[in-house]
């Protein structure tokens, strides 16, 4: 099966670091019936961490993000690429962003079980819509 790349919108929230931070954040949207397609964390300094939220339905989590009165930031856009896990996966699509010059901003891939992988990752603003391109990417369905 031939790697399938989509534009995600994703939100990022800062928290406080602190132990059971990322458990009350899903354990809200949980309660609420939100479904993440990826979540990614990290440690920002001075105590503070930003959580990287993917959510299935942009605007169900808006909606439970007011709700939960979360100062999220607006809508972004990352990259979702799923396929089946070889070696040299995360190479192919590196060597094609950096034949195009595209700098990656962030990524995490992942071996999701079952011969497939799994890779967000995220670009500066300006190269979305020629990473879109390169990669053939199409904009999620919400």
């Amino acid at each position: 099966m031939r790697d399938q790349a989509k534009k995600v919108d994703y939100f990022a929230l800062t928290v406080d670091d602190r132990p059971g931070a990322g458990a009350t954040i899903t354990s809200e949207l949980k309660k609420r019936g939100i479904n993440l397609i990826a979540l990614h964390g990290f440690p920002t300094g001075t105590g503070k961490a930003q959580i990287d939220l993917v959510p299935e339905e942009s605007a169900a989590f808006m909606r439970a993000a007011k709700d939960l009165g979360w100062n999220v930031t607006e809508k972004k856009t990352a990259f979702l690429i799923q396929g089946e896990d070889r070696v040299g996966a995360l190479a192919e699509i590196h060597d094609q962003l950096a034949q195009s010059k595209i700098s990656i901003v962030a990524e995490t891939g992942i071996s999701a079980g079952g011969g497939r992988y799994g890779c967000i990752l995220w670009v500066a603003p300006k190269d979305v819509e020629t990473t879109a391109s390169i990669l053939g990417a199409e904009a999620l369905v919400r």
